[in-house]
């Protein structure tokens, strides 16, 4: 029987690569899982470790079993020809024609026969064993097929004529026989995996089957003609594969790092502040010797998180013998900025395989992408298998199985989110540290999504550590409870974060340690000023009207301007960011006639624009004393939200709209963030943030412009709060927890008058409605919990025939987006990437691109509101040449002209766009 053959000089037999998968199978066991998966699998098959291990083994092994059928078979016809003149190998009429009959299909219908003629435990499908293991083999292409009926399994070929008759089902019991021989699986399994250990064990298989199709692997083993296959030359294969799954796996880049003992002193070149020095003196005894957990550390912006959840998680993979690290992050931006500290982490603190992802949809553009867009690593399979095979060993799903990993934290939550191949996300998780930077920025889709998460990650026992510079109560708490409902305890604890400090909750027993409060380095008090004013932002251009915000701009800026200073301008849109921008360079000819001294930074720029930006403001604003950083004298930066997380800038004034507190906070931790000299005579000691406050009185509504952007009863109630504590200003951090959870307190309104608190209680209702029929959504379509009694059928990982396409799926829900690549077209039609027309757009020769062509035109794309882009047509469509490349075929091409009035201009529908210095905006 043939297995493998497209691509190869000669078939590759069915056998061979049973035994090869087999054998990657018992490393990967071996070097990724770690004791406490192997544990958890030995626990819930009633086996010892090694009997468990031999059996995932041959159960890897069996994965293709269903190859052995008349449909796959006949895919060869000559080979096929000489079954067909077998009578053994008779069939219903038409058998071979049952291309409904998809191979694994076929290895869920054999294997749950098989495995009930091999003793397992069967009974009825909802507790067999021989039923649970052969659905999990049957999902090795990511996904699960519906549970069989009990029924249909006393006569199977009768209802899948495609399984073949006596000879079909001999040779696949010979074919399995001789696996289980090999891999030495003896005995039986007592006990059906759970939802966790079965996500494991058929991650483990899909990375085996992968990495045993690969060309380059299977060309190093074809057998030598006249091999036949006897028990002599099947042993012979297996002891080749076993020796040569070590060079696979490695070569693949899979492993386990390994964390030494280290202080904190020990790992990076500074003292530790109060909180990481909490964390070092105080995590250690609380985790003991064997032990695994969350951390959860809430402390403002620029306390030194991120190097306390680094030494956490040192600490924790080390105890708990996890073989990893992944950092996960709200933003790519934020995720571009982490991959290098990590990085620089790793290479004195962690040892053992430290291979280093960044995943992100536009990640694979950097070093640290890990992925190639050539040939290397083709697999050798047929039709839409060579398709799954090959973007997986390129994409994201490969990523979360490197050592370490940095990224945005859709790349983990699409794991508990019924898409193709998903096991693999857990899998990369289950033997991690998953570190969650920014927990308080997700809406409640994405905080569902996280709490789904923690209850697998609980199950697994995988450790956790979740940092929040604003995390209100009510939210900590449900983080926690989700997590230690995954371990197994569902009586709800007592979480009393408190700010600044840290907790843990023991995944063994399921407690909650005692709030670890620790004092901050740098008391200060943040100044608010909320100045009222009218909403001119898209007012003509001119003197602004007296309390105006363009007239509030003036006032504050003028000081700057003539003083020096570096100040931060927060806006809510895109397009305010760039009329704003456009504003001050009117007003302030000086400013923007300085190098630097007005910048412009969203998220509408091309992509190698926004990096080049990202990287200037990095060097302008960053740490006093990191290589490169050059302070401006006067500097006005214009952003939007893309600067409140993560990117470590340092302003002598912060300027924001109004946004919800939690933003605002934020914001105001870019403010005096570091020490530093030099400062303005005007900047005082204490960080200060003023607020441009549309709403005036309550009751008015905010600007149309920001469309959905906030919530309004946030806007009211964070509007109100900063009011009241005018002159008082906020404590941080002793104030921060205070106001954070004052701000969605339900008694609220009572501080309002009769009026305004029935306005408020009617925008609240809309709110909650809101927030709850986005968590009853996220709940709807997230796979189920691991403990519930529903995962019996593992059809619901996936969602089995309701698949959920994972690109049309953003875990930031209702995103409307796409990705748009800027060209400039020329007199004659010439397409090029630069206005000077010296740059042709790779792929209009209608020449195949490669790897760094893809890169360049990716260089050029933006995301765009969906809106934007309706009304597109034919001319907007992707190049003929880019249709083999998935990054760049559903991309939106905008073809930029130069007008009359020297301005680049591209017509989408009813839309004129412009694309000049500002990025794209709509004229």
């Amino acid at each position: 029987m043939w297995g493998k053959e497209k691509g190869l000089l000669r078939p590759y037999p069915l056998i061979c690569h049973l035994l090869d998968t087999a054998a990657i199978a018992g490393r990967l066991w071996d070097v990724m899982l770690g004791a406490r998966s192997h544990g958890l699998i030995a626990e819930r098959l009633g086996l010892g470790e090694d009997a468990s291990r031999r059996w995932v083994c041959c159960w890897a092994g069996l994965h293709d079993l269903g190859k052995i059928t008349p449909p796959f078979q006949s895919m060869s016809a000559g080979r096929y020809a000489v079954l067909a003149a077998d009578e053994a190998y008779a069939s219903a009429p038409g058998a071979e024609g049952e291309r409904g009959l998809r191979h694994e299909r076929a290895t869920h219908w054999a294997l749950t026969v098989l495995f009930a003629e091999w003793g397992y435990p069967h009974g009825p499908v909802s507790q067999s064993v021989a039923h649970q293991v052969a659905q999990l083999l049957g999902g090795h292409h990511g996904v699960f097929g519906c549970a069989l009926e009990a029924s249909k399994l006393r006569s199977p070929e009768v209802w899948e004529p495609g399984l073949g008759g006596p000879g079909w089902v001999g040779q696949r019991a010979v074919h399995a026989g001789v696996v289980r021989v090999l891999t030495g699986a003896g005995g039986v399994p007592s006990g059906r995996l759970s939802g966790e250990a079965a996500v494991v064990v058929s991650g483990v298989v899909v990375v085996a089957d992968w990495l045993a199709s690969q060309e380059s692997v299977i060309a190093e083993r074809l057998p030598a003609d006249g091999w036949v296959g006897d028990g002599r030359e099947l042993a012979a294969h297996w002891r080749e594969a076993v020796e040569a799954a070590e060079w696979v796996v490695a070569g693949a880049g899979l492993g386990s790092a390994v964390f030494p003992v280290r202080s904190f002193a020990g790992q990076f070149p500074f003292s530790a502040n109060a909180l990481q020095e909490s964390v070092e003196r105080g995590l250690p005894g609380l985790v003991g010797e064997r032990g695994s957990g969350l951390v959860l550390v809430t402390a403002p912006t620029g306390d030194g998180k991120t190097e306390a959840a680094l030494h956490a998680a040192s600490v924790l993979g080390r105890v708990s013998g996890a073989g990893g690290v992944f950092v996960a992050l709200p933003t790519m931006a934020t995720a571009d900025a982490m991959v290098s500290r990590v990085e620089g982490f790793a290479r004195v603190n962690v040892g053992g395989d430290r291979a280093l992802v960044l995943l992100h949809s536009m990640a694979w553009l950097s070093r640290w992408g890990g992925s190639d867009q050539d040939d290397r690593g083709r697999v050798v399979a047929d039709g839409v298998t060579a398709l799954e095979a090959g973007e997986w060993l390129r994409g994201g799903r490969r990523g979360l199985l490197a050592p370490l990993g940095v990224g945005t934290v859709d790349q983990v939550l699409t794991g508990v989110l019924p898409v193709r191949f998903n096991v693999l996300r857990l899998l990369g998780l289950a033997n991690k540290v998953l570190v969650v930077d920014e927990a308080h920025a997700y809406g409640p889709w994405m905080h569902m999504l996280l709490v789904r998460l923690l209850e697998w990650l609980g199950a697994l026992s995988a450790p956790v550590v979740l940092l929040s510079a604003t995390l209100s109560g009510r939210v900590a708490s449900s983080l926690v409870e989700a997590y230690r409902r995954g371990c197994g305890f569902r009586e709800p604890a007592v979480v009393e974060p408190c700010y600044p400090g840290w907790l843990f909750v023991d995944a063994a027993s399921g407690g909650v340690s005692r709030p670890r409060a620790v004092g901050s380095d740098r008391p200060r008090t943040l100044r608010v000023v909320v100045e009222p004013v009218a909403w001119d932002v898209r007012e003509p251009a001119g003197v602004p009207a007296a309390g105006s915000r363009r007239a509030a701009l003036v006032e504050y800026l003028t000081p700057v301007v003539e003083q020096g200073g570096c100040v931060l301008v927060c806006c809510t849109t895109v397009d305010e960011a760039q009329r704003t921008f456009r504003f001050l360079r009117s007003v302030f000819p000086e400013l923007a006639g300085e190098e630097g001294g007005l910048r412009l930074l969203h998220a509408r720029f091309p992509a190698w624009r926004r990096e080049e930006i990202t990287g200037e403001c990095e060097r302008a604003f960053g740490k006093p004393g990191a290589e490169g950083v050059a302070r401006p004298v006067c500097s006005v930066l214009v952003a939007t939200q893309v600067v409140e997380q993560s990117l470590d800038l340092d302003f002598d004034l912060v300027v924001s709209d109004l946004a919800p507190l939690a933003q605002l906070l934020q914001r105001a931790g870019r403010c005096l963030r570091h020490e530093r000299g030099g400062r303005p005579g005007w900047v005082g000691s204490d960080p200060w943030l003023v607020v441009l406050d549309p709403l005036g009185e309550e009751g008015v509504e905010p600007p149309r412009s920001w469309g959905e952007v906030y919530d309004v009863s946030l806007l009211v109630r964070t509007r109100r709060l900063l009011v009241e504590r005018a002159g008082k200003g906020i404590a941080v951090p002793g104030d921060v927890q205070q106001v954070v959870d004052e701000v969605y307190a339900e008694d609220f309104g009572e501080r309002l008058d009769q009026a305004a608190a029935e306005e408020l209680r009617l925008r609240d209702a809309r709110r909650v409605a809101g927030e709850a029929a986005e968590t009853q959504l996220a709940k709807l379509t997230a796979i189920p919990s691991p403990y519930a009694s529903s995962l019996r059928d593992l059809s619901l990982l996936s969602g089995a025939e309701g698949l959920v396409d994972e690109a049309l799926v953003t875990t930031r829900l209702g995103a409307d987006s796409e990705r748009a690549v800027c060209v400039y077209e020329h007199a004659g039609g010439a397409l090029t990437l630069d206005p000077e027309g010296r740059r042709e757009l790779p792929g209009v020769d209608g020449r195949r691109l490669f790897r760094g062509q893809v890169a360049e035109v990716m260089r050029h794309t933006v995301p765009l509101p969906g809106r934007w882009l309706a009304g597109r047509d034919e001319r907007h469509a992707a190049l003929v040449a880019w249709s083999d490349r998935p990054v760049l075929a559903s991309l939106v091409v905008l073809r930029f002209r130069l007008g009359a009035d020297e301005r680049w201009s591209c017509s989408v529908g009813d839309r004129s766009l412009l694309l000049d210095d500002l990025g794209v905006s709509e004229r």
